[in-house]
């Protein structure tokens, strides 16, 4: 078989730019996982979110989903919660489901409240938002445009 020198240089070219290209993308993906205080947030629905997800506030990263459960008593999902120690979360904070994109991943929102009291470790967050499907928007957009 007859080798051409352009294929082996453009393979060689080719080969450097994917090396590149997974090296770029393996330094601009944060899937470290934050360890620090337990709280845990009670949602109705939570649309696929899942552990290692992120939980964010003003869109960085301050903690990840440690784990989800359904809570026997009322059929609702219990969500496990690791938030960074220098991340002191008021008493009144809010928790939401949110997408990353229409078609991304899950992660929690947090807006912090205007408390003093101050979330501890192993406390449970009474203020949530579940999730919204794109579903549920549509619908609610149709009954709301047809009243």
């Amino acid at each position: 078989m007859k080798k051409n020198p352009v294929e082996t240089i453009l393979g060689f070219f080719v080969l450097i730019f994917t090396g590149l290209f997974l090296f770029f993308a393996a330094s601009r993906v944060d899937i470290k996982r934050i360890e620090g205080y337990t709280i845990t947030a009670n949602f109705s629905k939570i649309g696929g979110l899942e552990v290692g997800s992120d939980v964010r506030i003003s869109g960085i990263k301050v903690g990840s989903v440690m784990a989800t459960r359904l809570n026997p008593q009322d059929y609702t999902a219990d969500v496990e919660l690791s938030i960074d120690q220098n991340v002191k979360l008021p008493i009144d904070t809010i928790a939401g489901i949110a997408d990353v994109g229409m078609m991304g991943d899950k992660y929690v929102r947090l807006e912090p409240g205007k408390s003093q009291a101050i979330l501890k470790d192993g406390d449970t967050m009474t203020q949530t938002h579940s999730y919204k499907s794109l579903e549920d928007n549509i619908s609610e957009f149709i009954f709301l445009s047809t009243k």
